[in-house]
């Protein structure tokens, strides 16, 4: 009993110094082009598959609009600046973010996480996981989109072939914002509303590049059968050799990484860079696949 007694003072001491169990990083998913914050077989199924793997932690899946047909409609027609600046007020408000959390955006939503990181640092986003996200551009010849017989793809495709850089199109075609034509470099440079300025064309936004080397980790996840990303090495931030539509180079060889525009050089040496190659079409993966790489990240 004197023992047991003696004891108590010394847990009691340890439990201050230990304080309480640390509370799991939330979690922040964005859809992609389609897509819906909450469908079953996409969002909703990475979102249970989190709560399962990690138990207690908070999982927000993004919704841009007032329901589920919206969200999916705004992945299409909603300029891409306004769905940055709404998420960010939305991750601001939540009392349950205000410690930091951790964003994983698939396809498109990886770069629109990415601008989140860029432009809204409160609260603070610990690490960036981009699935198959095209941060260099993508869909240069547009060669497929989800629902292939969906009229909709075949309107955006003629939509981006006749001015994919015209003012209309810019602001209120999704895709037309971060189109990269490696054929018309400087029409991009010059229009793009949305790529381009995340991605410093115009000029440096010391801002952006502060906030962005903040990330603790920004992993990039890249599909080694994509058909959907041309060319898919956007997915590691490599894209066509300017001029020409054959050739990429990968990141290190890019002006952007070689400028160090945005901090991915240094970001690079620091190894805060990750470059993951799963095979597979684009966002086709097992949950092994998931359980084994992605979700120490989370953890």
């Amino acid at each position: 009993m004197a023992a047991l007694r003696a004891a108590v003072p010394v847990l009691a001491l340890l439990g201050l110094c230990l304080g309480p169990a640390a509370a799991v990083t939330p979690l922040v998913i964005w859809h992609g082009m389609g897509d819906s914050c909450c469908n079953p077989v996409s969002m909703g199924y990475i979102r249970k598959l989190v709560e399962k793997k990690i138990p207690g932690i908070y999982v927000l899946s993004l919704k841009i609009g007032s329901n589920l047909i919206q969200d999916m409609e705004n992945s299409f027609f909603m300029n891409v600046n306004d769905q940055v600046s709404q998420v960010c007020s939305q991750l601001a408000a939540d009392p349950r973010l205000r410690g930091g959390y951790n964003a994983m955006g698939f396809s498109q939503g990886g770069q629109f996480l990415r601008a989140v990181a860029q432009r809204c640092p409160s609260p603070p986003m610990l690490n960036l996981i981009s699935v198959g996200g095209q941060h260099q551009g993508r869909v240069y010849g547009f060669p497929r989109c989800p629902g292939e017989s969906s009229h909709v793809c075949d309107w955006i495709r003629k939509t981006l072939d006749l001015g994919a850089y015209t003012k209309a199109v810019q602001e209120h075609l999704v895709q037309a914002e971060y189109w990269h034509d490696p054929l018309k470099e400087e029409d991009y440079r010059k229009s793009s509303i949305f790529l381009a300025d995340i991605n410093q064309e115009r000029g440096i936004n010391e801002t952006y590049k502060k906030n962005l080397m903040a990330l603790r980790k920004f992993v990039m996840v890249k599909f080694l059968n994509d058909t959907m990303v041309d060319p898919p090495i956007s997915e590691w931030f490599g894209f066509y050799k300017s001029g020409q539509a054959k050739e990429t180079i990968p990141l290190q060889e890019t002006s952007l990484y070689k400028e160090d525009r945005l901090g991915l050089q240094e970001m690079d040496k620091a190894g805060k860079l990750v470059f993951l190659g799963v095979k597979g079409d684009h966002l086709h993966f097992s949950e092994e696949w998931f359980d084994s790489t992605i979700l120490p990240f989370l953890q």
